[in-house]
């Protein structure tokens, strides 16, 4: 399987010696980013100093990616364009309808869970129910009180990625109109290193403090809720494990529940997503870096949730086992439904049925292929397997 298509592959190979002095220009670049976020929403970036300075670090992280290539150069600057002006548009929102920040977020059902543990179908079946809203990628790409024409944006990046990397659609669906992750809002954070591994990123990215963060995704959630009729939120990011106690704090009252699927497994799984997605950023792709990348990044992450969620109440979290999602689906997911006080009934399990018949079957993945071993795996989670081998 190609992960890269030839076309893609050719233009890189041509033009990708141009961006050669990229990181001198990262400055010039992102101030003209934020110029044009203004223009486009007829606002200011005065008091987003914080937010714009954040993004000078993922750009820079990107001029200091060894063999980078000029679709990744490229489309790493049209996503920090969009997301300054995301940013500026939500905030004018606010500025301008003060009701919006009254907006209630009640009980939001947030999913989350090592990636590759079946939250993105668990998400899409709980947005099912009438009484239930998930927002749409469109939606998190850019929110607004008014479609305008932010959908056949985002269908232009869809389509620009399923023809640039044919083989990803086997990895994840990817859809505009269909619920999608809130990684679309949240500026940082590990969803970032499924497309590259920016030098230094890492770090940075595990030592921030993530409050104002979620602070920005409860306001996208109100100007998303505003004017419309009041559901209960059902959103996901496997981000979300790496800081939970950010998230609790903005939303005290969330119903989470916890994916668990068997880590080596999991991890394989990823890695061979972010050789696939990396493809388009970099043309020296190393599978091992790549395999000690993820295995240390869940190590944190499973270890700050655990350390999170004892300090929650037992009732604000709720484990779900992958076999509940695939082998066991049609027996679990009523009695999972009925513990959230949400209905299930013939459209639900008709829902169910249509993601079980489209389960990806085509995805191979090899945990050696990323230098890793399962006992290699089991001793770095040794804690966690502990903890949740029953959900296993």
């Amino acid at each position: 399987m190609k992960p890269v298509s030839p076309w893609l592959k050719a233009v890189n190979t041509v033009l990708t010696p141009a961006i050669a002095g990229r990181r001198k220009k990262v400055d010039r670049l992102l101030d003209r980013a934020v110029r044009e976020a203004e223009d486009r929403t007829g606002s200011t970036a005065h008091g987003e100093e914080a937010f714009i300075e954040d993004m000078r670090v993922l750009l820079a992280g990107y001029a200091d990616i060894h063999g980078l290539t000029l679709t990744g150069w490229v489309a790493v600057q049209h996503e920090i364009a969009d997301r300054l002006e995301n940013r500026l548009r939500t905030r004018k929102l606010h500025a301008l309808n003060p009701e919006i920040a009254d907006e209630p977020i009640s009980r939001p059902i947030v999913i989350t869970g090592a990636p590759r543990t079946g939250t993105t179908m668990l998400q899409r079946l709980l947005a099912v129910p009438a009484t239930h809203r998930s927002p749409l990628m469109h939606e998190l790409m850019h929110a607004d009180l008014e479609g305008g024409d932010h959908l056949r944006r985002a269908e232009r990046a869809t389509d620009f990625l399923a023809r640039a990397l044919p083989a990803f659609g086997a990895v994840y669906d990817m859809h505009p109109q269909k619920p999608d992750a809130d990684i679309w809002v949240l500026p940082h954070g590990v969803g970032h290193l499924v497309r590259a591994q920016p030098p230094g990123y890492v770090q940075w990215m595990l030592e921030r403090d993530y409050t104002a963060d979620y602070r920005y995704l409860k306001q996208t959630l109100q100007v998303l809720q505003h004017g419309r009729p009041r559901r209960r939120w059902v959103i996901r990011a496997a981000a979300h494990l790496w800081n939970l106690g950010a998230l609790v704090k903005t939303f005290p009252d969330a119903q989470i529940l916890w994916t668990h699927r068997e880590p080596a497994e999991a991890l394989a799984s990823l890695c061979s997503m972010t050789e696939t997605a990396s493809g388009m950023n970099t043309s020296e792709l190393d599978p091992r870096e790549i395999g000690r990348t993820w295995l240390g990044l869940f190590a944190t992450g499973l270890d700050r949730a655990r350390a999170a969620r004892a300090r929650m109440p037992a009732y604000a979290v709720v484990d779900v086992p992958y076999r509940d999602l695939t082998d066991h689906a049609r027996e679990r997911l009523p009695q999972l439904f009925e513990h959230l006080g949400a209905p299930w009934g013939r459209t639900e399990a008709d829902a169910l049925e249509t993601a079980l018949a489209n389960r990806p079957t085509d995805h191979k993945y090899d945990l050696a292929r990323y230098g890793l071993t399962e006992s290699e795996v089991d001793r770095a989670l040794a804690d966690y397997k502990r903890t949740f081998g029953a959900f296993l």
